[in-house]
């Protein structure tokens, strides 16, 4: 008998199509129907996860590494879970497809009072709220599955952001005609006309300037520029940066990379080389507050050429329908004309501070860190001491970070870590996360060992939320957290899987951690100790400037 193809199967084809390999999730009644295909797909491997939080947030680590990732919720108490890390892929870009599991239709058309609503008929409350960080939704029938699939994927891949889709537990197996064809992707519309004017006005500028800098962020890697960069900044020589959200997307072993610009918090030669051009190329930069040192930079619009995802600016011009990709191509032949005349001027790179003592503390514990990286590594560090100390680390070559400074949602790192192993098995996968953070989302350190994943996971235990401490109430009970034996934790949830579990406390201790760490063959934990008022000056910088801003006028 054949088999009927079903809106499940289309909807899953179709994932696949586009890369995706795993769907990432929570069983729950109203999305079992949709499971039983996802198990039985050839192509697609169902990621169980701890909670639907923890399941958001590995498909936003997942998509930073795959063209789009899948989370799989049920309606209502399962979409509502996952919400804050859906939220985060919209504030940062990353393209991940919620499949919602709903009731099926003919309980919604009665109005029946079933479980995981609100008791009142309405089933369309949580998609209202979804709509506010999604680009496109929609609630699927037998007759528009295959159009609204093929439209919300489509909406995804082009703005790089999530998509929301209600999945009744009835129409994923309702029968399909046909397998999809191949599926038509729209591209960003290039207009011609503001092109060419984009680069007369960029020559303009270009040409009066004595010196020029370049500064990139994390748009220019969601965007897929990272390689044109790359040969950007091989043949044109100036000095280059990036901020702290799109740390890794330039070589930071090249002649001309200056480190990682933080407005006015930033190493003094970064801040010249960069704010004291003539003309600052600035390409997918947004400019937040926690990676602008609390908006301490200086870049005044006038003498800066900005390329953003779907348009482009020279000084106060704004040029519209110009893509990402074609605006730095671009500038990359126009600079290649001018760039005699601006020779690379003598760049002194920012050193890591040294320690003060003996003990272990941020200062000696980065220094090891940046020796134990190398080369294809992909970062993971936590908001908070982790991330702004791994500010200061130089990556090596074809390494990358992955950080959440502008959403910002603690505990995020070590849940995107499974998402990152997954994606990225062959490649090794280092976590650095605060005991805070890490206690509220450290179920997932299961899930890493269920699937037999070996990331290298830091737990920087301060005794609390110091980057709190360090904004304000450094001594108050509410930065206080439970004191947990960190180094039996992995061992109860590895349920005889090898792992390793070390607690540090004294830089040797560390330095043979790091080298048993080294080894790859195992789940590596490593429980830091380090003082409990110990920051990095960075985060020194930005706390007093966030402590500023939030104290009454």
């Amino acid at each position: 008998m054949t088999q009927t193809y079903t809106v499940a199967d289309y909807l899953l084809d179709r994932l696949a199509q586009i890369g995706i390999r795993h769907v990432f999730g929570v069983p729950g009644d109203y999305n079992l129907q949709f499971l039983d295909h996802v198990i039985a797909h050839p192509q697609i491997t169902w990621v169980g996860c701890a909670n639907e939080l923890n399941a958001a947030y590995a498909a936003d680590g997942y998509a930073r590494c795959k063209p789009a990732a899948a989370l799989l919720t049920t309606f209502g108490v399962g979409e509502l879970s996952a919400l804050n890390g859906v939220a985060g892929s919209y504030a940062e870009y990353l393209p991940v497809i919620h499949v919602v599991g709903t009731p099926a239709q003919r309980a919604q058309r009665a109005g029946d009072l079933l479980h995981h609503s609100l008791g009142d008929g309405d089933f369309t409350h949580f998609a209202r709220i979804a709509k506010e960080v999604s680009v496109a939704q929609a609630n699927l029938t037998a007759d528009n599955a295959a159009r609204e699939i093929d439209r919300l994927i489509d909406a995804a891949l082009l703005e790089h952001r999530p998509v929301y889709l209600m999945l009744p537990s009835d129409v994923a197996e309702a029968p399909l005609p046909a397998k999809p064809a191949p599926l038509m992707l729209r591209q960003a519309r290039l207009s011609r006309s503001a092109l060419q004017a984009f680069i007369a006005a960029a020559r303009e500028k270009l040409q009066s300037a004595r010196q020029v800098s370049l500064l990139a962020d994390f748009l220019a890697d969601r965007f897929g520029v990272e390689t044109a960069l790359d040969n950007w900044m091989q043949e044109v020589a100036i000095p280059h940066a990036t901020l702290l959200l799109g740390k890794g997307v330039l070589d930071e072993n090249r002649d001309g990379f200056v480190g990682t610009y933080s407005g006015g918090a930033s190493a003094a030669a970064t801040k010249t080389l960069i704010e004291n051009a003539d003309v600052v190329i600035t390409v997918g930069v947004r400019l937040t507050d926690t990676i602008t040192g609390g908006f301490t930079h200086h870049l005044p619009a006038e003498k800066c050429i900005d390329i953003q995802p779907f348009e482009a600016w020279v000084g106060r011009q704004r040029f519209s329908r110009i893509p990402m990709c074609a605006a730095v191509q671009a500038l990359h032949r126009l600079t290649l004309s001018l760039a005699s005349r601006w020779p690379l001027p003598t760049i002194g790179r920012p050193a890591l501070p040294e320690g003060d003592g003996e003990g272990l503390d941020q200062h000696a514990f980065w220094r090891q860190i940046q020796d134990f990286l190398r080369p294809g590594d992909i970062v993971l560090a936590e908001q908070g001491t982790a991330c702004f100390g791994a500010a200061t680390l130089t990556l090596p070559r074809g390494s990358r970070m992955i950080v959440q400074s502008l959403w910002g949602s603690i505990g995020y790192t070590l849940p995107a870590t499974f998402g990152v192993q997954t994606a990225e098995p062959q490649r090794r996968v280092v976590l650095l996360i605060g005991d805070g953070a890490a206690q509220l989302t450290v179920q997932e350190l299961g899930s890493m060992l269920r699937d037999g994943l070996k990331p290298v996971i830091f737990v920087l235990n301060n005794q609390g939320y110091t980057i709190e401490r360090a904004i304000h109430g450094p001594e108050q009970s509410y930065n206080d957290i439970a004191r947990w034996n960190w180094t039996q934790l992995p061992t109860a949830l590895a349920d005889g899987r090898p792992v390793t579990a070390l607690r540090v406390s004294q830089p040797e201790a560390l330095r043979q951690a790091l080298s048993e760490a080294a080894q790859g063959d195992r789940l590596a934990f490593i429980e830091v100790m380090l003082p409990k008022m110990d920051i990095p000056e960075l985060l020194d910088t930005i706390s007093r400037v966030i402590q500023s801003r939030n104290a009454a006028a």
